[in-house]
């Protein structure tokens, strides 16, 4: 498949630096901002609701309401706004306000993830969740459609353009090819539990189907667009990256544990590099590692996370200079300046 416009580079943060709420909030500012002076074309936050060591951000609208106002060019994207559990209407407001007080720069993507076990908090059932999601994304669509809502309302302010940007989030063959039908953006996981059929399969193995379904749903004219979320720590030294990651991942690892997610055992770090699809260590040895995903081969956007690594804020800063100096380029990435400056020349 060709990229038209070459490769899309985002940021992923789930905000989950060490200290405490206002510290995440403050770091992951600077993570964005660093970004945006890197070239970034994107930069994306998880919501999770309640469980920090999952996620530190439950409110993405008014986070990226601050880092809209200390940017000015990085598109902002939530990855994702957990549907189930929010008013459709009122996410499709916010949306609208957020996108015209940031000139435009939203990113909307929604899903029916989160943690199974904060559900019952909204007086929601886990098990419900696919049906609310149809149900609620079914609404959404309507109201940034500016069509009449129940009762007859419809959505102020008025923002259709939106639904062309609009990310659908998915674990299944099945939700990639809903995505594909209503011509939303894929957004693909960093990472996805396996079966107990093919315990051993690779992440591009459980992605390439659900690719296939998207594109043979797309509806004729509609330009793909397909986010592959991928956990990547580039460090200058591969001992600095291991000295991390035995950290961070051994610590994740500990949570799958606790929740039942993973048996009790001491696993190796390269196990745990390889279980949990990290790339990582130099520059060359980050590039060659994606160069093994196939998804890549299709992917239209690239967003690079350190999760679940986590290592301290000024190894994320030096990594995503080392990303846009040497990863993403490999790849096909230029700098937006960059490609306007050729394209004058």
């Amino acid at each position: 498949m060709t990229k038209a416009g070459g490769l899309r580079l985002g940021f992923f943060s789930r905000l989950l630096d060490e200290g405490s709420a206002a510290d995440r909030y403050r770091l992951a500012t600077e993570q964005i901002r660093h970004a945006e002076a890197c070239g970034f074309d994107s930069a994306w936050v998880a919501q999770h609701h309640f469980h920090e060591g999952e996620g530190g951000l439950p409110s993405p609208f008014v986070f990226l309401a601050q880092v809209a106002a200390l940017t000015s060019r990085i598109r902002l994207g939530t990855g994702i706004v957990t549907l189930p559990m929010e008013m459709p209407i009122r996410v499709a407001e916010d949306a609208a306000v957020f996108d015209l007080i940031s000139g435009g720069r939203l990113e909307l993507g929604v899903g029916s993830g989160g943690n199974p076990a904060a559900f019952a908090a909204f007086g929601l059932e886990d098990a419900q969740r696919r049906a609310i999601f149809e149900g609620h994304l079914k609404v959404l669509n309507t109201a940034l459609a500016g069509d009449a809502l129940t009762g007859g309302d419809r959505l102020y302010p008025a923002h259709p353009s939106l639904l062309s940007r609009l990310w659908y989030a998915t674990f299944s063959v099945d939700g990639a090819r809903a995505a594909g039908r209503m011509g939303a953006g894929l957004l693909l996981s960093r990472t996805q539990p396996r079966t107990q059929d093919a315990p051993d399969a690779t992440l591009a193995e459980i992605q390439d189907p659900m690719l296939d379904a998207y594109l043979e749903a797309l509806p004729a004219g509609v330009a793909p667009r397909i986010l592959a979320s991928r956990s990547v720590f580039a460090a200058d030294r591969r001992e600095d990256a291991i000295r991390f990651a035995d950290i961070g991942l051994r610590r994740h690892y500990a949570r799958l544990v606790e929740s039942g997610r993973a048996p009790d055992v001491t696993p190796t770090v390269d196990d745990m590099i390889r279980r949990q699809d990290v790339h990582l260590g130099t520059v060359e040895e980050v590039v060659a590692s994606l160069r093994a995903d196939r998804v890549m081969d299709r992917a239209t956007d690239l967003a690079v996370q350190v999760h679940s690594v986590d290592p301290p804020h000024p190894y994320v800063l030096r990594s995503i200079e080392l990303v846009a100096e040497g990863v993403a380029p490999a790849f096909g990435w230029r700098r937006a300046d960059e490609t306007e400056a050729r394209r004058v020349a």
